[in-house]
């Protein structure tokens, strides 16, 4: 992190991830129940990264001249750490195998659906005749 920057008056005193920040810390072998102080500390530190890291990636973007920010400005905001990039492309990659598998998974229900006369996914319109509908 370049800069520090002060946080939003709107977020003091709030707690963004206390719930994660408590199953983390009893994880990695503190009690079940932290001390408030050490959950408000992580949380500041875990939100000022965010924060931190969104900037560099809008900034990157502004650099590319685009209004709007993509995966791509986030990988290189994280590429100083080499650790951090190597996880974000892991769960970019199981991210797209999971898509595909649902993709095949939707096809394959959508042609059990089309044997037995009815249409894939959402709600079409209806012909006359079908399913209770009266015909004029």
């Amino acid at each position: 992190m370049t800069e520090v920057r002060a946080r939003a008056a709107r977020h003091k005193g709030q707690l963004n991830f206390e719930a994660e920040l408590k199953a983390l810390l009893y994880a990695y072998g503190d009690v079940p129940t932290p001390l408030p102080e050490t959950v408000r500390v992580l949380d500041e530190i875990v939100t000022d990264f965010i924060i931190e890291t969104c900037h560099q990636a809008a900034r990157s973007a502004t650099y590319s001249n685009r209004q709007k920010i993509k995966v791509d400005d986030f990988k290189f905001a994280i590429r100083g750490n080499e650790a951090m990039l190597g996880r974000v492309q892991e769960l970019l990659g199981m991210d797209k195998e999971l898509k595909e598998a649902r993709k095949q998974f939707d096809v394959a229900e959508g042609e059990k659906g089309l044997e037995k006369g009815r249409g894939g996914r959402g709600r079409g319109k209806r012909k006359r005749g079908e399913e209770g509908e009266e015909e004029d």
